[in-house]
């Protein structure tokens, strides 16, 4: 939980970077609005399984943008963050 402002912080910085390419920042735009909007791929009254693919779907989406993005990119923000920048 001690990494979750700072991964925070990277997403923000990324999705503002004018180097990340515009497909990237909208797949991390779509899972924001997957999280927001109501709809889900299986409805939340199944237990477990409602919540686990909004995990799923959000862990893989966050992964898949990082992924989209320039590692050198990455690589300059993470080490910016971690100097306190």
């Amino acid at each position: 939980m001690v990494h979750f402002p700072k991964f925070l912080k990277l997403f923000w910085r990324l999705l503002l970077d004018p180097r990340v390419r515009l497909g990237p920042k909208v797949l991390l735009l779509l899972v924001a609005a997957y999280v927001v909007v109501p709809l889900d791929l299986i409805p939340d009254f199944f237990p477990a399984l409602g919540q686990l693919d909004d995990l799923v779907l959000v862990f893989l989406g966050m992964k898949g943008f990082i992924t989209l993005c320039p590692k050198d990119v990455v690589r300059e923000h993470v080490l910016g963050i971690g100097a306190g920048r």
